[in-house]
């Protein structure tokens, strides 16, 4: 019997069973363990959004390695910007064509040596010299016919002058006359009749010389008031007529100044319209450097401040003489003359590197110049903590600037550290973590 109960707990496998303990939770009905999870997942995402946003603060992770940290001093602010400047001839005359037409002669090259008053094109222009033929003859009309008006007057003084003579002459004539007549008829040698004659023609001269002189005199008056306009008109007329004639005289260019030909580009046969440019001539009157400054510093350059410029491996002092202040491409340019006798040996085009001083040497808080300014404009900068494995953002206030410092007016202390590289995608981070 024993045997038998043997074999079948070994059939059924009862005695190999080990009973196993639920855990509580395991007890819970199946919603209750769902609704468990969804509540612990909800507190977790909870726990991790305080945890990063708790503070507010926007972080970026960075590796220290990328970026360029600098110290904060108190030092010496040497005001100074970097200079690249060009040698440019001191003066340049440009040459336009004045009448245009067909190029016929082209007599000297880019590069010769000319002299004032050399002759450097011909041009041919037939329709020119037609409206020159045309406008002469008819200034020559004009100048003709005021000639003509002022020798009518000329003549109508003369006559006026004579015809008066006359008068007088005839009552000096007949006054003689009468008097003979009037003693003849007291003789009783003469008629009546001839004495009332001879006095009838003196008094119609007498009457008639006032009207005369007053008919001589409203001509002089009308005289004095037209020769002047008529000399005037003929002044004007004549130098019409020299400026007409002078067109064809523009046919020939000539070199106004000597120097030499820097710029002439005419192919003999080609037309020209005027106003186009011809030649460029650049006269013997030195050199002179121009340059392009960043606009941040046009309120802050002046005439007369003095530069240090490397030209031929030689330093040479320069002075600025004028400023453009038309800014194009945030940048403006400035001319600047050498002090004393120009360098040996300069070339039109050379360029130079140099320091323009803007003002004296002075104690300031600096920091080196970076990338960073052209994101913050010098508004904001990233300082270190004390630890060094985080920097916060912070407002500060710069003053002037050069190649490679800037002054801080306001915002950070001496020994500070902050960064000073390129602040690309940064513009919205509060604090960078500084990883190893």
């Amino acid at each position: 019997m024993a045997v038998a109960q043997l074999k079948l707990a070994e059939t059924s496998g009862a005695g190999m069973d080990t009973p196993v303990e639920q855990r509580f939770w395991q007890k819970w009905p199946l919603g209750a363990r769902v609704a468990a999870v969804v509540v612990g997942v909800v507190l977790f995402a909870f726990t991790v959004l305080a945890l990063v946003l708790g503070d507010s603060v926007r972080s970026l992770r960075t590796p220290a390695a990328q970026l360029t940290i600098a110290v904060v001093e108190q030092g010496v602010f040497h005001d100074l910007i970097p200079l690249r400047a060009k040698v440019v001839p001191r003066d340049t005359v440009y040459l336009d064509a004045v009448e245009g037409g067909r190029v016929e002669k082209v007599l000297v090259e880019a590069g010769e040596i000319v002299t004032a008053g050399q002759r450097l094109i011909e041009f041919g222009n037939t329709n020119l010299q037609l409206q020159v033929i045309q406008q002469e003859s008819q200034l020559n009309q004009a100048i003709s016919q005021l000639q003509q008006n002022e020798i009518a007057l000329q003549q109508n003084t003369i006559a006026n002058t004579r015809t008066l003579a006359d008068i007088d002459y005839n009552i000096v004539r007949l006054t003689r006359i009468d008097e003979r007549r009037a003693a003849l008829l007291v003789k009783g040698a003469a008629s009546t009749e001839q004495r009332e004659t001879v006095a009838d023609e003196l008094a119609y001269y007498r009457g008639l010389r006032p009207l005369q002189a007053e008919s001589n005199r409203l001509q002089s008056e009308l005289r004095a008031r037209l020769l002047p306009s008529i000399h005037d008109q003929l002044q004007n007329l004549q130098q019409n007529l020299d400026v007409v004639r002078g067109k064809l005289d523009n046919l020939i260019v000539r070199a106004p100044v000597g120097g030499r030909i820097t710029e002439i580009e005419l192919k003999i046969g080609e037309n020209r319209n005027p106003g186009q440019r011809l030649v460029e001539i650049t006269p013997d009157t030195g050199y002179k450097l121009t340059a392009d400054v960043d606009e941040f510093y046009l309120s802050r350059v002046r005439a007369g401040q003095s530069a240090d410029m490397e030209i031929n491996a030689q330093t040479t002092k320069a002075r600025i003489t004028r400023i453009y202040p038309q800014v194009k491409d945030g940048r403006f340019a400035v001319d600047l003359s050498f002090d004393g006798a120009d360098p040996p040996d300069l070339v039109p085009g050379q360029a130079g590197q140099g320091r323009l001083a803007l003002g004296g040497d002075q104690p300031a808080v600096v920091i080196p110049a970076g990338a960073f300014l052209e994101r913050t404009g010098g508004d904001w900068i990233f300082v270190l903590a004390a630890n060094g494995n985080i920097a916060d953002r912070r407002r500060i206030k710069v003053g002037r600037r050069n190649a490679e410092q800037v002054e801080i007016v306001g915002g950070l202390n001496p020994g500070e550290r902050v960064i000073t590289s390129d602040y690309t995608g940064y513009e919205r981070i509060d604090r960078i973590i500084l990883s190893q």
